[in-house]
């Protein structure tokens, strides 16, 4: 009886860690080190949000997946039977999260390539030609994918969450942080002048429709019974916190670095250099360590994600070992390869995947919400709570893919 009581309660990471390991990739860790370097601790509250938010949409993606045994992809296809509107969610899919994820799979194996040249400069790894890491990192991520093992992949991507966590956590505790600010801006909501974009920004990284492709398949994977709808609740309720967590870290650790003085930063490898002179080759080496791991962490999940998501809405079997599966994964890891690796900075392309991922997330939101009121769901459908809810975070959705939108047309 104890050995199983503790074992109800014991926090066990799964797909939710894949999730997290998902958003927390260079992008949030660049966003997260601008919201705190600009405007101190005060933004800290729209991460608190952002997390609530994220929680609702992936329960819902998830227990889908778990209740269906099927991937988002797949309820979608089974879902809409007007062929139209299914072949423009196809190709809104297809546009979003395999083009974009091609795009910004060069941003995070060049945030990766950052890490590790910050641990280089720091002295604690040997420093590597910048031009070969891309390469380097594409390769162990191909690696890790072509084993085909969900539960590699599961064991490798939690191992990257724990190190992020204890490496952006220590580097938080040795700035040495004002704590009532801190305290102050994760409950009381209040935006600076200028600082409306950067909430919205910082809701952005959090809240990204791919998830919700990669977090019904992999729940499908890992449980087979809605009887062990608990246990995708203890994963959720434990991971994304925990992502959330890494996330008000890094910006915590630029305020105290940076807010209120002279200097300024435009990216992470800024933040990892410059903690050097005011905290030491410590700090600057966790930092790089925090910023490798999200790197390689989201060159991971972003082809994972992009090949459930593509193989779920054109009907193909969701095999980690099957040839368009690892087509799919293989052609985006080639091209952030060479994005990184070239310095290359597809303008146009990047357009056209955030306008397509300006349409995905509140068409993605409302899907669920819809489909989670479906008797495809029967006694697990949502109750008034969820729906209430998930209302507010398809408001949120919509905000979020309109400023998208208008970010892409120039007007914001």
């Amino acid at each position: 009886m104890k050995r199983s009581d503790s074992a109800r309660f014991r926090p066990q990471l799964g797909p939710a860690a894949l999730v997290a390991a998902a958003f927390i990739g260079p992008g949030t860790v660049v966003t997260a080190s601008l919201a705190g370097a600009n405007y101190g601790y005060a933004l800290l509250w729209a991460l608190v949000f952002s997390v609530i938010a994220t929680i609702i949409l992936q329960e819902m993606a998830a227990r889908l997946g778990v209740v269906t045994q099927q991937g988002l992809g797949e309820n979608i296809r089974a879902a809409i039977s007007n062929p139209l509107v299914r072949w423009f969610v196809v190709v809104l899919v297809l546009s979003a999260v395999v083009i974009g994820n091609s795009v910004y799979q060069g941003g995070n194996l060049t945030g990766a390539s950052l890490g590790i040249a910050g641990l280089g400069e720091s002295g604690w790894f040997p420093l590597v030609p910048a031009q070969w890491v891309p390469l380097l990192l594409g390769l162990l991520a191909s690696v890790l994918l072509w084993l085909g093992s969900y539960k590699v992949l599961e064991r490798v991507l939690i191992g990257l969450v724990v190190t992020m966590s204890i490496a952006f956590v220590v580097t938080f505790i040795l700035t040495d942080p004002d704590w009532g600010a801190l305290f102050s801006g994760l409950v009381i909501p209040s935006i600076p002048t200028g600082g409306l974009l950067t909430v919205v920004a910082l809701i952005g990284t959090t809240v990204v429709p791919y998830n919700l492709f990669l977090h019904a398949s992999t729940a499908a994977q890992k449980w087979q019974s809605p009887e062990q709808l608990r246990e995708v609740k203890r994963d959720l309720y434990v991971s994304i916190p925990l992502g959330g967590f890494i996330s008000i870290a890094i910006v915590a650790t630029a305020a105290s670095a940076f807010f209120g003085t002279a200097a300024t930063i435009e990216g992470a490898a800024d933040l990892a250099v410059g903690l050097q002179p005011l905290f030491g080759d410590a700090a600057t080496a966790f930092m790089a360590i925090g910023l490798f791991a999200a790197g390689l962490s989201s060159a991971l999940t972003a082809p994972l994600a992009s090949a459930y998501a593509l193989s779920g809405v054109l009907g193909y079997e969701r095999n980690l070992k099957g040839l368009p599966f690892r087509l799919t994964w293989l052609a985006i890891l080639a091209i952030g390869v060479g994005i990184a690796s070239l310095g290359i900075r597809p303008v146009s392309v990047i357009w056209f995947a955030q306008v397509a991922n300006g349409l995905l997330l509140p068409l993605m939101a409302g899907f669920l919400l819809w489909v989670c009121n479906r008797e495809v769901l029967g006694e697990w459908r949502n109750n008034w709570r969820q729906n209430t809810l998930g209302m507010l975070v398809l408001l949120v959705a919509c905000g979020l893919g309109g400023r998208s939108l208008a970010s892409a047309f120039g007007w914001l």
